[in-house]
């Protein structure tokens, strides 16, 4: 197990909770991300019972269920169940004398044969009925279908409200991943995040270790894996998305994500490109979020006004890269495919995933004395210059905390991942805070900064030493506050 501390200190917590009645939790995240270890181990250490569903009929998984209940509590005799009423009482009776962890992996797939089968669960999760009252079961539904398990708790799902643990296991952040890969310099940590995020199996499982040896290996590294027809990492970007049941029209879906990895961020624009309406891709944009694979970000200085980004650093390689030349290099030509799009990746997928790190680094490292507050909402943003009719992208926006006052704008940031960046750049950033300070937006505490995978002249670091920039280089994302 790498860096699960904190959610393995949650499940253990749930699951040896000394409490009188049984209770429920449940454990959500995309596939690849450890959740079926984690539970697994939990239920191994615990004494616990671990049962892990597949796609069957309910007839079979009542089958299987019983028979894996019998080899757990050492019935002489499968257990036998019709229904999944028996089947939840049977699992509530083995918590009678102590705290017993019961998992139920994969449970959209119970789901799925049974479509009752939440309903039943708030029944025998009823807060007055007797079975529940007498037993220390702590239930644990897990699942990786997001927009499933992110709606069970949630509107009018029966279990609302029924759950004393919700956990979403997420991949691994940018630090994390590369102390996972074992990749000590920062540009080529970045690159490697920028094509399978922070994914763990995306090592183990899937590459076998295979870990560039070096910047100079990583174009090598992307064609034996990323491009390879022989590497399961090939085709696990179009397997994320047939995970989740809720995409009808996959070539819809699989659209609207190639029109984002082709810089169309807004609805209209993506809309636009697939030649539909904007009513035809508000649906699929709408799912696409609910299962992460698409994230929606509001402007910062436009209220009415969103872009969209994908949300899975593979998907978005694949799109941009992978996906548009698939015949070819189902043919094994990765080397003639990567020397044609390398530029297209730079360009589309390392530089977006550059500026999305840096907010991120904003987020979770930077410490409250860089921006002179504590960041609270990072995002991005958009200020108009009306006398230039120009417009001026400003991608790490940083609100936060000064003494009481919440929201106050804190920094205005721009982040280029393959420039050299000077006092231009500098420059652009103190227009924009006048173009906001006339629109009467408070900016009297904003610090600017310049983010770059390239570095900064030395003019630009000479502002810096007087106070009048933050600079943030790939060894500061990696390592500093």
């Amino acid at each position: 197990m790498f860096d699960r501390a904190w959610e393995w200190s949650e499940l253990t917590a749930f699951a040896t909770d000394d409490g009188p009645e049984a209770t429920m939790a449940v454990v959500s995240g995309r596939r690849r991300q450890g959740k079926s270890f984690l539970l697994d181990s939990l239920a191994r250490a615990t004494g616990g019972f671990y049962f892990c569903a597949y796609e069957a009929t309910e007839a079979e998984s009542l089958r299987r269920f019983g028979e894996e209940l019998g080899q757990y509590s050492a019935s002489v005799a499968p257990l036998r169940f019709d229904r999944w009423e028996q089947a939840l009482d049977a699992l509530l009776a083995l918590g009678k004398a102590r705290p017993v962890p019961v998992v139920l992996d994969e449970f959209p797939y119970l789901a799925r044969a049974t479509p009752s089968l939440p309903s039943i669960v708030q029944v025998a999760y009823g807060p007055r009925r007797p079975e529940k009252l007498a037993s220390r079961t702590r239930l644990l539904l897990c699942g990786s279908s997001l927009s499933f398990m992110g709606k069970l708790l949630s509107g009018t799902s029966p279990l609302r409200g029924r759950a004393g643990l919700e956990l979403i296991v997420q991949p691994l952040n940018f630090r994390q991943a590369a102390d996972f890969w074992g990749i000590q310099d920062p540009r080529l940590a970045l690159l490697v995040h920028s094509v399978v995020g922070g994914t763990p199996a995306y090592r183990r499982e899937f590459v076998r270790d295979d870990v560039p040896a070096g910047l100079a290996d990583f174009d090598s590294w992307v064609c034996r894996t990323a491009l390879s027809p022989r590497s399961p990492l090939y085709r696990e970007a179009r397997y994320l998305l047939a995970d989740e049941a809720d995409l009808r029209d996959r070539a819809l879906y699989h659209s609207v994500l190639a029109a984002l990895a082709s810089g169309n961020a807004t609805a209209g624009r993506i809309a636009s490109c697939l030649g539909r309406p904007i009513s035809d891709i508000t649906h699929p944009l709408t799912v696409l979020q609910d299962c992460g694979l698409v994230r929606r970000e509001a402007d910062a200085f436009r209220g009415n006004r969103s872009v969209y980004r994908v949300g899975e650093p593979l998907i978005n390689f694949d799109h941009a890269v992978s996906r548009p030349k698939l015949p070819l290099l189902d043919r094994g030509m990765a080397e003639q495919v990567w020397e044609s799009s390398r530029s297209r990746f730079f360009s589309a997928v390392v530089g977006p995933h550059f500026e999305q790190i840096c907010r991120e680094w904003v987020t979770h490292f930077a410490a409250p004395e860089t921006f002179g507050g504590m960041p609270i909402d990072v995002s991005y943003g958009t200020v108009a210059d009306q006398a230039q009719r120009a417009s001026y992208e400003i991608d790490v926006v940083v609100r936060g905390a000064v003494g009481q006052d919440n929201g106050v704008l804190l920094s205005l940031g721009e982040a280029k991942w393959d420039q050299v960046m000077g006092l231009g750049h500098l420059e652009r950033l103190r227009h924009a805070a006048v173009l906001l300070a006339e629109r009467g937006i408070d900016t009297s505490s904003v610090r600017l900064a310049c983010y770059s995978g390239a570095g900064f002249t030395d003019d630009l670091r000479a502002e810096s030493h007087r106070g009048d920039v933050v600079l943030v280089d790939l060894p500061r994302l990696y390592e500093g506050e």
